[in-house]
Formats: C-alpha cells, sequence, structure tokens
C-alpha cells in the first residue's frame, strides 16, 4: 500500500472506502475498496478532496477480486447460464431460460476446498425458470495468488460443464387413465387436469387421454395405441396400489415396460413406476400427485424432459431428499423436497 497523487493512480487498486457527503441529500460511499481507479474517476476524486489516495499495486502473479470472480465464473459455467459484472467483488450466474440445472457437486467441492475460493450454486437436478440465480462466486481477500485461480480453472476443465441448465424437449404426451368409477362416469376425472397444467408449464402436451377400466389387454391397449400415434412418453394414472384390482404396473409390464422401478424412497410417490417401451418413457403416477403440489412427478419428469434416461440409482438416490415437510404453503421448488 502506498500513497500517490490521483492522477497517477489509473489502474492502481483503492485500498479504501471513499466517502461522499452532501449535506442534506447524501452521505455514503463513492467509491468502494478494491475499486480499480479509471480515467475517469480521477475528477470525481478531485472533487471530493482526494488529491492524494491510497492504492494497492499488485505484485505479478497475483489479481484482483473482481477478474478472479470472472474467471471462476467463466470456467465453471456452461450452456443454459449468464454471467453478470461483479458486484463487490461477486459474480452472479444465472439461468437464460426455463430448464434443468445440473451441478458437479463432487468438483465444486474440490473447488471450495481451495482456500480463499467461494463457489455457490442451487441444488443440482433444480427446475429453474429463466432469470433465476443459479449461483455465485467470489474470493475472500481482496486478491489473491493467481496460482489458485488456475487450480480452480483446471477442476473446473476437467468437469466441464461445472454448472449448465439444460433446457426441455417439448414432447407429447400420451396419457392412460385408469380405474372402473372414471372409465364408467361414475365419478369425473380430476387427474387428467393436473396433469396437462404439469405439462403445460414445463413446455410440453399432453396429446391424448385414454380412459380405461381395471383391465390390463384394456391398459396395454390403450398403451401401444398412443405409443403408434406418436407419444414420445406414457403417464399412467390410477391404480398404482398393491391393492389387487390395481393392474396398472403389471399392465405397463405387459405392454412390453422394461421396469426401471417399481417404488420410490419419497414421500409423496412411494408407489411410483418407471419404465422403458424403446425409447419411450412410461410413468405410473400414485394419487398423491392430485392433491400435494410436489410429488415424485416434479422431481423425474424435468429430468427426462432435459433428456436424460434415468436408472435404479437415480431413483434410489432422491431418499436423502425425499421426504415433504408439508409446509401449510408449499414453496417447492424452493425447499429441501427432493435436494
Amino acid at each position: 500500500m502506498r500513497e500517490i497523487p490521483v492522477q497517477e493512480a489509473v489502474g492502481s487498486v483503492l485500498f479504501h472506502d471513499i466517502t461522499r457527503i452532501v449535506p442534506g441529500e447524501f452521505a455514503g460511499r463513492a467509491f468502494k475498496k478494491g475499486h480499480i481507479i479509471r480515467e475517469d474517476d480521477v475528477a470525481a476524486l478531485l472533487k471530493l478532496g482526494k488529491d492524494n489516495i491510497y492504492v494497492l499495486d499488485l505484485e505479478e502473479g497475483y489479481i484482483h477480486e473482481n477478474e478472479a470472480a470472472q474467471r471462476i465464473a467463466r470456467a465453471v459455467c456452461g450452456n443454459g447460464i449468464r454471467i453478470t459484472e461483479p458486484s463487490e467483488g461477486k459474480v452472479t450466474m444465472e439461468a437464460v431460460e426455463q430448464g434443468l440445472l445440473k451441478v458437479k457437486v463432487d468438483a465444486l467441492n474440490r473447488i471450495n476446498d481451495i482456500e480463499e475460493m467461494v463457489l455457490a450454486t442451487l441444488h443440482t437436478n433444480r427446475l429453474v425458470d429463466t432469470d433465476t440465480r443459479v449461483g455465485g462466486t467470489r474470493i475472500i481477500p481482496l486478491f489473491t495468488d493467481e496460482e489458485r485461480i488456475r487450480r480452480v480453472e483446471a477442476i473446473a476443465q476437467a468437469a466441464f460443464p461445472l454448472i449448465e441448465v439444460k433446457p426441455f424437449r417439448s414432447l407429447r404426451v400420451g396419457l392412460v387413465t385408469t380405474g372402473n368409477e372414471v372409465f364408467h362416469g361414475r365419478i369425473e376425472d380430476k387427474f387428467g387436469p393436473i396433469i396437462r397444467e404439469k405439462f403445460d408449464r414445463l413446455g410440453s402436451s399432453v396429446m391424448r387421454q385414454i380412459l380405461v377400466s381395471d383391465n390390463t389387454p384394456m391398459t396395454v391397449k390403450a398403451i401401444h395405441d398412443l405409443i403408434d400415434g406418436g407419444a414420445e412418453m406414457i403417464v399412467a394414472t390410477g391404480g398404482m396400489s398393491v391393492d389387487p384390482d390395481d393392474r396398472t404396473p403389471s399392465s405397463i409390464r405387459a405392454a412390453g415396460g422394461q421396469v426401471v422401478t417399481y417404488g420410490s424412497p419419497t414421500f409423496p410417490g412411494a408407489m411410483f413406476m418407471l419404465a422403458y417401451i424403446g425409447q419411450v418413457p412410461v410413468i405410473g403416477i400414485p394419487g398423491c400427485a392430485m392433491y400435494h403440489k410436489a410429488t415424485i412427478f416434479d422431481l423425474v419428469v424435468p429430468r427426462i424432459l432435459a433428456g436424460e434416461t434415468l436408472t435404479r440409482s437415480d431413483i434410489t438416490r432422491l431418499g436423502h431428499g425425499g421426504l415433504c415437510s408439508s409446509c401449510p404453503e408449499c414453496h417447492y421448488p424452493i425447499c429441501g423436497f427432493g435436494a
């Protein structure tokens, strides 16, 4: 740190805050510690009575907090993310469109293990909307050894993209609603409208809904008819419990479904089924999706729409965070469910 005339300070790093006071109008910080002095700052500093100021001259091999944060952000961010300008040493990362946030958590942890480095994100596999803040980064001190930033960049390169937002595909969805009570018109179907609304919000659409009784051949035919008609995903509602007359899981198997899982360590949504008929995902949604805002549907379907082919391991890992707290007012996905 040294004191120099303000006219000679362009390009130097301000080592202390400078206050501006206008009686009756303003009293606060005009320049923040760490600011890199520009040509057009000189006149303003002189008006504040700062003929001489204290600056920090960085030796070769050290970089300022703003540059460090920008380099970290550029290294870790993949598609679907914009990077803001530094503000008080921090850079924020924002989603440019709706999609699925993906974070390489192991690499994230290795970066944060490097002293003075800070990189924070939302949970991986979370649905995010346009302009959602998905991450932020900075260094702790005003400047840092550039070698630390190179270590961050090496980790990020090996794991690239460490952070990205994968856009959703727009799929044609076939809906099979099972149950004698709905098929025979004894009660109104309440499930279909909810499923349609959920897919609409995610940018996909239900192309056709077929009502069937608790009859395996009828359900199998409905699934095949929908796939033959161009459905790229099948959703089956109703008949997902272990009651003898709930035959949706056996019908999905009979239709040729290669079952990934029947059962999920999530509440609500334990009686969930995921299978594939060729490349077409077939999901059996339990009745909880009718009266809970967030269920297994909301944890799995966005990942499928983002182009992922899920395995049993993907489902079993949902157990940690798979318990919904049943808050009086649901704020999902701003909560720990599925995180």
